[in-house]
């Protein structure tokens, strides 16, 4: 149920409807608000640069799957990256590591999934400047933090601000609650460059904008691990008649279900909501031989045995790619400030 009425929220914020026009002035207060408490928040500096990954769409756009491209890209280039995030959904306040044992009802799954991607330091703080000197304390070695979202957390200073618009676009284009942002579009005029992913929608800005891509090619066994091409696994559904299902418990469901759709898996469709937290075991009754599911989805399933060792479940991790012109823009850019600071 609750996946459906975030799809509707959202088929509402695509256009300028009666609804949203009826909530027009408390996106005024909501605005009103939001520049007050801007205004005053004092922002804190790190020692090392900080680079920032969000959105001003409420939801997801693909923060987390740019996070996990750009760490890498450093990493390739001589970087020694670690992460920050808020941990959505988790119930720490306090800084805490995110470890590749953790648990994802106490980090969230987001920095987890960074984390098993990634192998990087990884802290999660409702405060990030918290997290980040944290991080820091512990592996004094890191010499770029990237934060995972926090485009709006202003107390945390940063060097870079890197803009994330997803396949909804900016919806209707006003903010929260007539629209889906949480900030003016004219915010996307103040970051360093807005990084494009999956969407055609017209985005107004000087700022340089970049590609990302994603698409689905492998994908492993949950129970056992082992790895498979997703087209071997479509010929093999054809030639036996196999019933697939793909589930999702993410921001933009339908994209995960058409990527499969890409490799000739004939699947039905179960949208479960975003960061659905699997209290439940949604694929008991699930009448299918081959279940696909996200990474996203897949850190938290494991706190189910039966989950975690249902043959028919296979996780899908999502491969983004980055502009080289966007990875080149970043080092560029922090090398500069590392001069800047000697």
């Amino acid at each position: 149920m609750r996946a459906q009425l975030e799809s509707l929220l959202h088929h509402q914020w695509d256009r300028r409807g009666p609804i949203s026009w009826l909530l027009l002035p408390f996106s005024g207060l909501f605005m009103l608000g939001a520049t007050i408490k801007r205004r005053r928040t004092v922002s804190k500096k790190l020692p090392v640069p900080v680079v920032v990954v969000g959105n001003i769409y409420v939801g997801g756009t693909g923060k987390t799957p740019v996070t996990i491209a750009l760490v890498k890209a450093l990493q390739e280039n001589g970087w020694n990256p670690g992460v920050i995030s808020r941990g959505y959904k988790g119930n720490t306040e306090e800084p805490i590591e995110v470890l590749d044992n953790s648990n994802p009802d106490v980090v969230g799954d987001e920095p987890l999934l960074i984390k098993k991607s990634t192998h990087v330091p990884t802290f999660v703080c409702p405060k990030r400047i918290s997290a980040g000197q944290e991080l820091l304390k512990k592996y004094p070695s890191v010499d770029v933090i990237i934060s995972d979202d926090g485009l709006q957390h202003y107390e945390l200073a940063r060097d870079i601000e890197l803009a994330v618009v997803g396949a909804r676009g900016l919806g209707n284009r006003w903010v929260l609650p007539a629209g889906p942002l949480r900030e003016s579009p004219s915010r996307l005029s103040q970051v360093d460059a807005i990084v494009l992913n999956a969407t055609d929608d017209i985005i107004f800005s000087s700022k340089p904008r970049f590609a990302a891509t994603s698409g689905l090619r492998t994908c492993y066994s949950y129970s056992s691990g082992e790895e498979y091409n997703l087209d071997t696994l479509a010929r093999m559904q054809f030639k036996k008649e196999l019933k697939a299902i793909g589930v999702a418990g993410i921001a933009v469901p339908e994209r995960f279900f058409s990527m499969l759709r890409a490799h000739d898996l004939n699947i039905e469709e179960l949208a479960l909501p975003d960061h659905y937290d699997f209290d439940k075991n949604p694929f008991a009754k699930l009448d299918a031989d081959l279940i696909f599911i996200t990474e996203k989805d897949a850190v938290k399933c494991r706190k189910h045995p039966e989950i975690k060792n249902d043959p028919r479940i296979f996780v899908v991790p999502l491969e983004m790619v980055l502009d080289k012109h966007l990875i080149d823009f970043v080092i560029q850019k922090l090398n500069y400030n590392k001069r800047k600071d000697i």
